[in-house]
């Protein structure tokens, strides 16, 4: 029986082990002759590496030359190509102009379209954009050219939209939902994106209605890999989270499926994200969507995909995607808990559970859950705490971060086998009774207010039934009880990775309580091992061994590159200027520009243009005076009528730019435009200071229109920036060493002039 519980520990241990493996498929080298008719991932990969070659944001030299190698190989595959450019400016006051581009397979007669996307502009001002996002331009010209091979006319018209400036504000999209004739005939989008350089590629739909035809026909296209389930649904759908594909759903009303890997995050929007840190795996992943679904979409109604039902749904090893209605959660939840209660009722009349240790019982569970939840809640402060050099890793997610995943995990096992060690003495039947409440109280939960995670429910079957094997063998087969876990540990197992991959090393509370709440299941299981204390010493050995690896890999190096940042700032109104960084940790590089009257900025001392994760200016020193020129301002119209003041200005650079944010002082604008394009009346509501962010495309002007009444004083506050400081002859900033890289969401490597013009 002892080696029988040996084998069983290595199989569960194997078993955590598929339960990540198994998400995605693994590339190989292919041979030259791969056929024609498959989705090649080395082929896709030679698109990448000729996408990904020098940044190519909107406005940079790179940007023309992404497009043209795009509308070549369209062209390649016979595809006749067009595109569709102007200005937008989004929902978010961004505005740019954007040029998308499009090729278009008729079909046999379809009703409607079947739309493929994916974009192109990489992130300003130094992303490669390998995976974000030429990955999935790459994975389309692929999969399109082993769809065309096979020669046959699909019933439904296939579009491809490789979109421009989604980075800047999903422009590309805006610009062809609301002014394309083609976005009236979409059914249906599949679009390819990365938020990360590796990791398999999760599914996640966009949809105004309920989820249940599409999860339906999303399961007959029967992909090898889906990774999905409806709790990462229903976060998202909470979440301000938005793609190409959100403005389809909120401004055209259409369905589509996002896929997008996320993990090896730290590359995401830097220079790091290039060609050569691409995880091959991923892009296989990517590959493994797109044909089945494209082959299956491209012949089914997509005019009847609208529902108003949602369904459950999460993926499983062997079985794929497996869905339930939501009509089904509170049934089942009903049936888990008269289960339970019977079983419970049974044990106690039979004398296998005791109410004293039944009570007992709840005090490992609550010690373990609380513990785990403290360790993990103050994780990431206190990794930055020890290095300061992962604050100025904005993402959140560090080089090492799943090596601290591990150790948490680890430290958590550690805890949870001590703890039940101490408590040993508990019966084993009754030993269960408080990790079943907890998870019956944990579904009940999410069934109430989150709907989407009912899934949870699903292990909770299993750890009845061996709740039910205790009570009734003395000595229960561990193959049966190891068996009995495998729910919870191919469903769950995933999630003590992903939610710290997927929202950063600050949620480490949710590995560490995972890997609590999957002990609870598997304890059936690890209750039978009479070595609990030799695990527990086992884990912590392992977390000792893992934390030291992470301290050894916590440094910064060419591999491991610090962001950095600089800027020289000009005030024009002043006529002073200034060095400025966001670091928290300087490096030689930038310390020896503020190191000379190094200060923080004082409160409210000096205005920046804010950031994704709203970082300020950390340091600032006196620079000297460059000639920088500040733009030329043309008021070309100045007027009162009635009780409104009408103001027309024309902005115009005097030297290379890439951008321009206009701020405003608190007024309420009646109207405004901007390069003719309309800023929405609830844009101008709710947008606090900021009036407009211009990413300049060929140099050029910007031209503003505000209404405001009257009687208001207006002041606008311009930001001209240009990300050119090492490059610009002006300047002698030596390149930025290879052990650092550009800090990403933050204006970098930018020569910055600012004026402020006031209208009485």
């Amino acid at each position: 029986m002892k080696s029988s519980r040996t084998l069983a520990l290595i199989l569960l241990l194997l078993a955590v082990y598929w339960s990540y493996k198994s998400l995605m498929p693994s590339y190989t080298n292919e041979v030259e002759d791969v056929s024609l008719q498959s989705f090649s991932t080395d082929r896709a990969l030679k698109h990448v590496k000729n996408l990904s070659k020098e940044p190519h944001a909107v406005g940079f030299p790179g940007h023309d030359n992404v497009r043209g190698y795009i509308i070549s190989e369209l062209k390649k595959l016979g595809l006749e190509t067009n595109t569709q450019e102007g200005y937008t400016a989004g929902d978010w006051g961004n505005l740019s102009k954007a040029t998308n581009i499009l090729a278009r397979i008729k079909g046999s007669g379809g009703k409607k379209a079947l739309l493929l996307m994916s974009h192109y502009d990489s992130n300003p001002h130094s992303s490669f954009g390998a995976s974000d996002a030429a990955s999935g331009v790459a994975t389309i010209l692929e999969g399109i050219r082993s769809f065309l091979v096979e020669n046959k006319t699909p019933k439904n018209d296939i579009i491809i939209l490789i979109t421009d400036a989604e980075e800047l504000g999903l422009n590309g999209a805006d610009l062809f939902v609301n002014r394309h004739p083609w976005a009236k005939e979409i059914g249906l989008v599949l679009n390819f994106e990365a938020r990360g350089s590796g990791g398999p590629s999760y599914m996640l739909i966009e949809t105004n209605r309920g989820n249940g035809k599409l999860i339906k026909e999303f399961t007959k296209a029967n992909p090898e890999y889906p990774v999905a389930n409806s709790l990462a649904y229903s976060i998202y759908k909470m979440l301000p989270n938005d793609t190409d594909l959100t403005v389809f759903r909120e401004d055209g009303d259409i369905e589509g499926f996002n896929f997008a890997f996320i993990d090896d995050h730290y590359d995401y929007h830097t220079a790091l994200d290039t060609y050569e840190r691409l995880d091959r795996n991923s892009l296989a992943h990517q590959g493994s969507y797109l044909m089945p679904l494209l082959k299956h979409f491209s012949e089914v109604d997509l005019s009847n995909l609208k529902s108003l039902d949602d369904y459950v749904y999460f993926n499983l090893p062997f079985f794929k995607l497996v869905s339930y209605p939501f009509e089904w959660i509170w049934p089942m939840f009903g049936i888990a808990v008269i289960a339970f209660l019977l079983l419970l009722i049974m044990g106690l009349k039979r004398e296998r559970l005791s109410v004293k240790d039944i009570f007992k019982g709840f005090l490992p569970l609550l010690i373990t859950l609380v513990v785990n939840g403290i360790f993990g809640y103050f994780a990431w402060t206190v990794i930055k705490w020890w290095y300061p050099g992962f604050n100025d890793m904005l993402h959140g997610f560090t080089y090492n971060g799943h090596t601290y995943i591990l150790i948490y995990a680890l430290l958590s096992l550690a805890i949870c086998f001590w703890t039940y060690h101490k408590f040993r003495k508990i019966g084993k039947g009754s030993l269960l009774v408080a990790p079943i409440v907890i998870w019956l109280l944990l579904s009940g939960i999410v069934a109430a207010y989150l709907k989407g995670a009912s899934f949870f429910i699903v292990p909770v079957f299993s750890l009845l039934v061996a709740f039910m094997v205790i009570m009734n063998q003395d000595r229960p087969n561990p193959f049966l009880l190891l068996f009995l876990t495998l729910p919870g540990i191919f469903i769950f197992a995933p999630f003590i990775k992903m939610f710290p991959v997927g929202l950063g090393l600050k949620m480490m509370v949710a590995a560490t309580v995972f890997t609590t709440l999957l002990f609870f299941l598997v304890l059936p299981f690890l209750d039978q091992l009479k070595n609990k204390e030799r695990l527990a010493y086992l884990c912590l050995s392992l977390f000792i061994i893992f934390s030291i690896s992470g301290h050894i890999q916590s440094d910064f190096n060419e591999e491991r590159p610090k962001p950095s940042s600089l800027l020289y700032v000009y005030n024009a109104d002043s006529n002073a200027s200034i060095w400025a960084t966001y670091d928290q940790k300087l490096i030689d590089w930038n310390a020896q520009f503020v190191a000379n009257g190094e200060r923080a900025p004082e409160p409210g001392e000096l205005n920046t243009i804010p950031s994704k994760y709203r970082t300020e200016f950390t340091f600032i020193a006196a620079a000297p005076k460059k000639e920088v020129a500040e733009p030329f301002i043309d008021i070309m119209r100045d007027t009162v009528i009635g009780k409104e003041r009408i103001l027309e200005l024309c902005i115009a650079p005097k030297r290379a730019i890439n951008r321009l944010d206009v701020y405003t002082n608190p007024i309420k604008l009646n109207s405004a435009k901007v390069n003719n394009i309309v800023l929405s009346d609830y844009f101008l509501k709710n947008r606090k200071k900021r009036l407009i962010t211009h990413y300049v495309s060929d140099n050029d002007y910007t031209e503003l229109e505000l209404s405001f009444p009257k009687d208001s004083i207006l002041e606008l506050t311009l930001y001209e920036s240009s990300n050119d400081l090492l490059e610009n002859k002006a300047f002698t900033v030596p390149e930025r060493p290879k052990n650092s890289i550009p800090m990403p969401f933050v204006l970098n490597d930018a020569i910055l002039v600012t004026k402020t013009i006031k209208f009485d």
